[in-house]
């Protein structure tokens, strides 16, 4: 395929551009309406995927019917928060003492500018079989419904196709180069309602009292061992995260009270199998105690994992030659738009030192962007060797 040859892109220079459009979840800010310039003019075909309220984009370099490399990422960030703790303007993008400022700095625009660098770089000596495709999102900060999924939904319409992903999250706990993620936890929240029958504090024989009924239930769920781990996972946990009465009154028996629990679980379990269990247990504690307990589920996502193998390993070595270290293949952590991509096709996640994503004065070290781009680049090339 013949293009007209672009000027290398300076990374550090992309993130700054990047971070400096607020993209507030789900404000685009203008973020992938630069990307979208700056790709098509390095010949890539762009189609913005948008959705409901939410902007996306999709980019192509090459024959859809190739093996193709895709790369996923966001330019939606969380909100500031109170912009008065923040030392500088939270898009101003300001480099001081060798960091990079602004929301967004480290999760994830210098890994979107890194991969887009490398990818763009790349076009300008690439084998003719080889195909790219990124897909950036505007939804992963928030209920991520219409970002990543509308992107898959449309290729699939479309017949578009990534052989393989990267996810570009920061993957690094402390140090560049030191962790992948080959797969994540599944995440679930259970949302549980006790009603009784109300009534006076003084009698308590003539009410039925809610709360130690859930109070019960809580501290059964919690005390459970869901597993002791798997070969790629550690072991599930569940967290009760709130118990809420909102009564008042010190003399009156309420009638109803709430409880939350959230469960982040490995492939021993699926959500369907967790909420089976959750679901027998309140029927059991309300049994016991003839208080009525309702039970609502929201699944974030299922546990996934992409077994070690040509692509974990690829980018192995990758990191391996860029940075000296091996990274760790690790599932630890929250969930990402991963879960998503790995429906699609086999998906490993490598990026920067996450230590201040969504804190007060977001930072990355400026030196560590063109290291990104350079591991990326490296990808990109062994890739298609």
């Amino acid at each position: 395929m013949t293009t007209t040859q672009p000027a290398p892109l300076d990374p550090v220079d992309l993130t700054q551009r990047l971070v400096r459009c607020a993209s507030v979840t789900p404000d685009e800010g203008g973020a992938l309406t630069l990307l979208e310039g700056i790709l098509t003019g390095a010949g890539f075909t762009c189609t913005r995927v948008d959705r409901g309220e939410v902007s996306n984009l999709f980019a192509r370099w090459g024959s859809k019917n190739a093996r193709t490399l895709g790369f996923n990422g966001h330019t939606d960030v969380v909100p500031v928060g109170d912009v008065g703790a923040w030392s500088v303007d939270p898009f101003g993008a300001e480099i001081r003492d060798g960091y990079l400022y602004g929301r967004g700095a480290t999760d994830m625009k210098s890994g979107v500018a890194a991969w887009v660098a490398a990818a763009v770089d790349f076009t300008r000596h690439a084998p003719e079989d080889a195909s790219l495709v990124i897909t950036i999102t505007g939804d992963e900060e928030g209920p991520a419904t219409d970002g990543t999924v509308a992107i898959l939904d449309w290729m699939e319409a479309n017949g578009e196709k990534m052989t393989d992903c990267v996810v570009g999250e920061p993957t690094c706990p402390n140090e560049m180069g030191e962790m992948m993620k080959i797969g994540r936890r599944g995440s679930m929240t259970a949302f549980f309602t006790a009603r009784g029958v109300q009534g006076h504090a003084a009698y308590p024989h003539r009410a039925l009292n809610p709360v130690p009924a859930l109070a019960r239930l809580m501290a059964d769920l919690a005390a459970h061992e869901l597993d002791k781990g798997t070969d790629h996972f550690d072991a599930s946990t569940l967290a009760v995260t709130t118990i809420d009465t909102g009564n008042p009154a010190t003399n009156v028996i309420p009638a109803e009270s709430r409880a939350t629990v959230n469960i982040r679980f490995n492939d021993a379990h699926s959500s369907d199998s967790l909420t089976k269990w959750l679901q027998a247990e309140a029927e059991r504690v309300g049994k016991d105690t003839g208080v009525d307990i309702e039970m609502v589920v929201k699944v974030s996502g299922e546990s996934f994992v992409t077994p070690p193998g040509e692509l974990s390993e690829l980018i192995s070595n990758a990191v391996q030659a860029e940075t000296g270290l091996v990274p760790e293949a690790s599932t630890s952590g929250g969930t990402s738009d991963a879960r998503f991509v790995q429906y699609h096709c086999p998906v490993v996640e490598f990026g920067l030192v996450g230590k201040t994503m969504h804190a007060v004065d977001e930072r990355v070290e400026v030196a560590l962007i063109p290291q990104l781009k350079s591991i990326y680049s490296r990808i990109i090339q062994d890739y298609f060797a």
